[in-house]
């Protein structure tokens, strides 16, 4: 059995405007820049959002959109400022998908290479009660 999450990368063609992305909206901390100093594939930086590591390396952004997407857990007192901050910097956000009353908000946009990134409040504990009560509040 897997012991959880290592780490999640990001191939992106600026890592200053990812960079700025996790910093600003997700509130991350840069741990490492590799500027010419290669270890990998290619230039490289990694980030501490709370404590899950994230990567980002220099590269060809995605080809095609779709909703593959890594969530993050934000506080719903902080829900709000967040979106607020996805707006400022301009970011492509999705329109909301269908939910049931008490599964907790979400806002889905697009980071500058086109990956689809998720801001949610709730937890996977929150969503399975919600759903075991079935479909009654569907919005």
């Amino acid at each position: 059995m897997s012991e959880g999450l290592s780490h999640i990368t990001f191939i992106c063609a600026d890592l200053d405007r990812m960079q700025a992305v996790l910093e600003e909206v997700l509130e991350a901390r840069c741990v490492y820049a590799s500027g010419g100093e290669l270890f990998s594939l290619s230039e490289e930086r990694f980030f501490l959002v709370g404590d899950v590591w994230v990567a980002i390396m220099k590269g060809d952004p995605v080809r095609e959109r779709s909703y593959n997407h890594v969530a993050f857990k934000v506080d719903e007192a902080q829900f709000d400022d967040r979106v607020a901050r996805i707006e400022a910097m301009g970011l492509d956000m999705r329109p909301p998908r269908p939910r049931v009353t008490g599964e907790g908000r979400s806002v889905y946009f697009h980071g500058p290479d086109g990956h689809l990134l998720e801001l949610h409040t709730g937890t996977l504990e929150q969503r399975l009660s919600r759903y075991a009560r079935g479909r009654e509040g569907v919005a």
